[in-house]
């Protein structure tokens, strides 16, 4: 009997902060990426440049983000909008989110994708870098608390038995295809 794959070929996007932490959102990215990878399931990380064709966000980016803002060309950095919009897409075509949440730092725009993605009624799988406990009330009120972990392993271990969970018909948000 074949072993049961559930995540195959689906997407999940990546999501945390990029600007105002000190690795620009690379680290959490690069260490969970071959867990996923093993699962078969393809990444959508906002910090690999080649994701998306046309938008650039990176050092480079940020850098001139904050030279426009040090120098008061603030209608300059309207330019790299397209950010924003690429980021919301990326969240349209994922079957699922991961979320980065470190309590302290600024999520702007993290918190945009988190609740467009939970509009939508996908899968928003949170994970509080302070532990599960000091994760924001309103995540609570927002989505399934047994979406909330304190680890990216406590993560990893949950879309390992979703993976290969045989039974699929009680995961509310989770929709396999056919295809």
């Amino acid at each position: 009997m074949d072993s049961i794959n559930n995540l195959k070929g689906m997407r999940t996007y990546l999501i945390g902060a990029m600007d105002r932490v000190p690795d620009g959102g690379i680290v959490w990215r690069k260490k969970i990426t071959p867990y996923l990878e093993d699962m078969n399931i393809n990444i959508i990380n906002p910090c690999n440049a080649n994701n998306v064709k046309h938008v650039s966000e990176g050092f480079e980016t940020r850098k001139w983000i904050e030279h426009y803002k040090e120098t008061g060309q603030y209608d300059k950095i309207k330019n790299f909008k397209n950010i924003r919009s690429a980021d919301l897409r990326c969240v349209d075509v994922s079957d699922f989110v991961i979320v980065h949440l470190d309590i302290e730092s600024h999520l702007c725009g993290s918190y945009e994708e988190l609740f467009t993605a939970n509009r939508q009624k996908k899968p928003v799988l949170v994970w509080c870098k302070q532990g599960k406990r000091n994760a924001p009330n309103w995540l609570f009120f927002s989505i399934p608390h047994e979406h909330i972990f304190s680890s990216m392993h406590d993560v990893i271990d949950y879309l390992k038995y979703i993976n290969t969970k045989q039974n699929t018909a009680d995961l509310n948000r989770w929709l396999f295809f056919n295809i």
